[in-house]
């Protein structure tokens, strides 16, 4: 009996220890960080609004100006608990104004806090981690001119088990990857750069691939709609046999400026905010995303 009752202690404290370090939180390596090259603020303000940064940042109902407030507050009312939106202005106490490069780059990339511990897929960081070191460079620079707010944004409300954040690194196992999901040819410069912007930088698809019961996207279904993650909205199929297969690229283009619709209607709710982000994109942009979204395959059935 005791070695038996042994036995199982190895085993648990194996175990224990293995959990421990599938579920590290990533981070860049000091030879990556090194290389990291300088930031422009000028182009890290299109990688701003092409992140949609303001959308979930900015106080809630802010406008103009004040969208360039990160104040942040926004609620998220999931199947998981209730998250909140932090304040990553340039406040030293509240938002992230004591941050370094380095920090900002584990949060976007890997999603891991300063501190070495998960941030919850909430946070897109599954779409940002695709983004170009250069991005992140001049995002950051453009960050740093940025108001600071001292708005004090509560804690996310999560239960048990989704309160053990150490276990989201066995999520991260599943669904963390910087791998391309379309196939596009490399030597078409719009297709490559639609594919980063809806698969990275603008993360259209963390809203509009429906996900499983653990909130794992499924790929499979890349862009199908589904779901809100929040109450029972329906998020449309954005792919070119979905809902708007008969839209063209120039209508989706037009969208993306104006909000407005073929059929003569407007985008509202949080797509109303989208296209805050994206009317401010050079045109060019606008015409890649809508190129490849009109590339993307039906869905496994």
């Amino acid at each position: 009996m005791k070695r038996m009752i042994l036995a199982l202690l190895v085993l648990v404290a194996i175990g224990a220890g293995l959990f421990w370090i599938l579920t590290e939180p990533g981070r860049l390596s000091e030879a990556e960080l090194s290389a990291m090259p300088a930031g422009d603020p000028v182009a890290g303000e299109i990688v701003f609004w092409a992140g949609g940064c303001t959308s979930c940042h900015a106080a809630p109902k802010s406008s103009g100006d004040d969208k360039k407030i990160l104040a942040g507050g926004l609620e998220f009312k999931t199947d998981f608990g209730v998250f909140r939106a932090p304040n990553i202005s340039s406040d030293k106490k509240q938002g992230i104004g004591d941050w370094d490069q380095a920090a900002f780059a584990n949060a976007m990339l890997y999603g891991t806090t300063p501190g070495g511990s998960h941030y919850y897929p909430a946070f897109p960081y599954t779409s940002y981690i695709r983004m170009s070191h250069q991005d992140l460079s001049n995002l950051w620079a453009y960050m740093q001119t940025l108001p600071a707010s001292s708005n004090v944004v509560e804690a996310h409300d999560v239960g048990f088990p989704f309160n053990i954040r150490r276990g989201l690194g066995l999520w991260k196992l599943l669904y963390l990857s910087d791998e391309p999901i379309l196939d596009v040819p490399a030597d078409n410069d719009q297709l490559v750069r639609g594919r980063y912007l809806v698969e990275g930088l603008s993360h259209c698809g963390e809203c509009h691939t429906p996900r499983n019961a653990i909130g794992g996207p499924d790929k499979s279904r890349w862009l199908a709609g589904g779901r809100a993650p929040e109450g029972n909205e329906k998020i449309p199929n954005i792919a070119p046999h979905g809902s708007f297969a008969e839209w063209s690229e120039s209508d989706i283009v037009e969208v993306l400026t104006s909000g407005f619709t073929p059929e003569y209607d407007s985008v509202g709710s949080s797509m109303a905010d989208v296209v805050t982000n994206t009317s401010k994109l050079p045109k060019s942009d606008r015409e890649a995303i809508a190129a490849y979204l009109k590339a993307v395959k039906p869905p496994v059935q």
